[in-house]
């Protein structure tokens, strides 16, 4: 009898702690969801800023409403989790999408702003898209029984059902326009009869066989487990490609099939079509499945097939591997039907030491002859910036060392060779000289703005003083920037659309401390004043006042490092004294110390809040500080994580120092917390170091031996360095913490890596050793938290930690 009540207690006592906070030692908890104090409340349930999204020309912009944080409700409704994706099985559609509740139009320059009319009440809106001669936009909206194509004139500013709730939005996109005006959708399959059904009685075991050859894989949520999983993969994946014109009439293009992509090429000739083939596999997602490549013209009269891509299970080690074969096959932007694509020479392993390591190629339509040798690369291929027959930008990058290459290359005659116009770290955001700006070229497509052989440019613009973006030209042939434009103090002020082809006349998104991001036209020629073209509210009122500085102190080591605090209006610390803190940070590995120092972040950033922000308890009488770097540097041959504990722990030290040292914070009342790798990071402070009253570790990773294959940015094996592993994970050190600590996940958390067993494991451990834990799951969420009623509780745990272990720090 006593046996059984054991077991029963035991089984109960783990039952419960799947749903909620648990402690076997402890009475469960049955409340239900909780709310955090009123002023965190009212700044979770602030409205939301609008969206932008400009039209190719640019005398357009949309405004894009946006509701706020979904129910719990929404959040638990049916989801399939096969293939490394999640599934709406109700709408053929992602499970855990963003949506939009509204669309205006406004002219650029021009004051008035028009809502889209005609779309259904308590709309969902997944998507949009402008036709080529944007007098139309192709607006998906997510129903109750599947997802449809609507159509809204821009010049009567009405809306109209397309299709019927038929789109397959699993995976890719589902919609293109065509070049007259009709669209190339991704339907769902109409001959694919039903669901398939659960079998009650299994088939048979599981097997899986390895040859012999190795088969590294990361670990990865969601994937296939089953027979059972496959036929519902294959059954949700299955689509038809329809044309669809302006009154719905609608017609096949080919025939039914796993669609993966589709992607049209610039004169809207052909379509791209990948679809993936079998065998599944049960050790990598549906990403890495065996699927064909073919051209379809668009008028169902030829087909070709590009390539046979087999699965993807035997890829080399580290970031720099990759496949062999054929990747990231996709249309040149300037010429009409041309292919390109990249072929690994080195098998795909980046211990390969190889002068040629990839080779792009290139194939016309109507794709019967030979490909043709465009460029090649030292590092791995990253993709190419087009402009015309003339100009192309290669770009290619090398994880290990984060360094990055660019190019010049002349797609018409590759014999005049490559010249390197930059190489640099593409971590040093001090030398970054941007991005490209693109404009529109006769099919449509994004290509470089440029003027003979100066391309524009826009950089963040990192400095000493923090960033302060800024657009420019880079030329080419003499490797020289020249600054256009610069943001100036005491804004943070980037450039989002440039709308002539001299760089003079654009659109910025303008921001300060207290002042709401807002978009401006800004005319540099004319040099009249900028015009505001929004005027989106501060949906923050009551954090009015709040003071911000961005700051920088030294490690024990020299290294320069950097946070942004936060603390409440009005305060000062000579007359108030220090404050309970809140250190909120997130680990990044670095290969240069001159990097890794760099100032990060702007001290005029408006103050921006989203569910997983510590800046909430600025209105709770703490002091924040956030964005804490946590730099890890591995010089050299030297891997980062090989010092990861004794440089974590300096980190945490520096910060703790400066801000004590100010006057600002209480020594002995501050907390540290995390998410996802910040959470590791958390536990792991608390394990190796006493600095802290308590700790708050959200949806992370505990033992490192539970993700052999790498982690975050760790490319070794746990064979090929056990004691980086061993060393680097909380829960083999479980023993030694004595800091309260709350755990806090996602049930049904999606992240690579973070399985919610992490936490399960170690807040046993932690419980087996003594410690002062407690753990939080939250039913059905990801690794972001996405339920109204879970972030608002969830705020509250942290609020109940933080006041109970650090703000009343031994107060009875």
């Amino acid at each position: 009898m006593i046996q059984k009540f054991y077991l029963f207690q035991r089984a109960s006592c783990l039952l419960v702690t799947m749903l909620l906070s648990v402690g076997c030692l402890k009475a469960q908890e049955h409340s239900g969801y909780k709310l955090p104090p009123k002023e965190i409340l009212e700044l979770v349930d602030a409205p939301t800023t609008p969206s932008v999204y400009f039209s190719k020309k640019g005398d357009l912009m949309l405004i894009l409403e946006r509701p706020g944080y979904k129910s719990i409700e929404e959040v638990s409704q049916p989801e399939l989790r096969i293939g490394g994706i999640r599934i709406n099985p109700v709408t053929n559609g992602p499970s855990r999408s963003s949506s939009y509740s509204g669309i205006k139009v406004k002219a650029v320059g021009k004051g008035t702003e028009t809502a889209i009319k005609g779309l259904p009440e308590n709309v969902k809106i997944d998507g949009v898209s402008w036709s080529d001669d944007e007098k139309y936009l192709a607006i998906s909206v997510v129903g109750k029984a599947g997802i449809s194509l609507w159509i809204a004139d821009l010049e009567t500013m009405e809306a109209k059902p397309l299709t019927g709730e038929m789109l397959n939005e699993v995976y890719g996109n589902s919609y293109t326009w065509l070049p007259n005006n009709s669209l190339l959708i991704k339907a769902v399959n109409p001959n694919r009869g039903s669901q398939p059904k659960k079998p009650i009685v299994p088939a048979g075991p599981i097997i899986q066989e390895t040859s012999g050859n190795a088969a590294p894989s990361r670990t990865y949520q969601d994937l296939l487990e089953n027979e059972y999983d496959e036929r519902l993969f294959a059954y949700f994946m299955d689509s038809q490609l329809m044309i669809v014109d302006l009154e719905g009439g609608m017609k096949p293009l080919g025939t039914p099939n796993m669609i993966k992509s589709m992607e049209l090429s610039p004169d809207g000739s052909y379509v791209l079509v990948e679809m993936i083939q079998k065998p599944f596999s049960y050790l990598v997602p549906a990403s890495r499945f065996p699927y064909d490549v073919e051209t379809w013209s668009i008028d169902g009269s030829s087909k070709k097939t590009i390539a046979e891509i087999p699965l993807d299970e035997e890829r080399p080690t580290g970031f720099d591997a990759t496949v062999t074969g054929p990747r990231n096959i996709s249309w040149r932007r300037d010429e009409p039907a041309t292919l390109y694509w990249a072929e690994a020479q080195d098998g795909g392993d980046p211990k390969m030491e190889m002068e040629e390591r990839d080779v792009v190629y290139t194939l016309k339509a109507p794709f019967t002859g030979e490909k043709k040798k465009l460029a090649s690369t030292s590092l791995r291929f990253g993709g190419i910036s087009w402009s015309d027959d003339d100009f192309a930008i290669l770009n290619e990058r090398w994880f290990a060392s984060r360094q990055e290459k660019r190019s010049l290359i002349n797609p018409s005659n590759p014999d005049t060779g490559q010249k390197v116009i930059i190489e640099r770290s593409y971590s040093d955001i001090y030398n970054d000289p941007g991005d490209p700006v693109y404009t529109t070229n006769e099919f449509g497509e994004y290509v470089l703005l440029r003027k003979g052989d100066k391309i524009f440019m826009t950089s963040e613009g990192g400095s000493p003083e923090g960033s302060m973006p800024f657009l420019s030209t880079f030329d080419v042939k003499n490797k020289e920037q020249e600054i256009l434009w610069r943001c100036q103090a005491p804004y943070y002020e980037q450039v989002v659309k440039v709308l002539d082809d001299k760089g003079q006349t654009f659109v910025t998104s303008k921001q300060s401390t207290d002042i709401q991001p807002n978009y401006w036209l800004v005319n540099t020629k004319k040099r009249i004043a900028p015009i505001q073209l929004t005027y989106f509210e501060d949906p923050y009122p009551s954090l009015k006042g709040i003071q911000k500085e961005l700051v920088t102190y030294e490690r024990n080591d020299g290294l320069n490092l950097s946070a942004t605090i936060y603390t409440p209006k009005g305060y000062d610390p000579e007359k108030d004294g220090p404050l309970p803190v809140l250190m909120w940070a997130y680990p990044r590995e670095y290969k240069s110390k001159e990097v890794a120092a760099q100032v990060r972040g702007s001290k005029y950033e408006f103050t921006r809040l989203y569910w997983g922000t510590p800046l909430y308890w600025v209105t709770q009488g703490y002091a924040i500080m956030d964005r804490t770097e946590m730099p890890i540097v591995g010089e050299g041959d030297q891997e980062p994580n090989d010092f990861f504990i004794e440089q974590l722990v300096a980190n945490a030290e520096a910060a703790i120092d400066y801000i004590v040292e100010r006057g600002i914070g209480d020594r002995e009342r501050i907390a540290v917390g995390g998410h996802s790798y910040g959470a590791f990071m958390t536990a792991n402070l608390l394990s190796h170091s006493d600095l802290f009253a308590a700790g708050i570790a959200r949806s992370g990773a505990y033992n490192r031996t539970l993700t052999p294959f790498g982690f975050q940015y760790e490319q070794r094996t746990y064979w090929e360095a056990p004691d980086v592993y061993f060393n680097m994970s909380p829960f083999m050190h479980a023993d030694k913490v004595k800091t309260p600590i709350l755990l806090i996940h996602g049930v049904a958390d999606n992240n690579s890596g973070t399985f919610p067993i992490q936490s399960e494991r170690y807040y046993n451990a932690l419980k087996g050793h003594g410690a002062t834990a407690r753990l939080v799951f939250l039913p059905n969420e990801s690794h972001g938290y996405a339920g109204r009623e879970s972030i608002l509780h969830t705020l509250y745990e942290m609020n109940e930690w933080l006041d109970k272990w650090v703000k009343n720090k031994d107060s009875e």
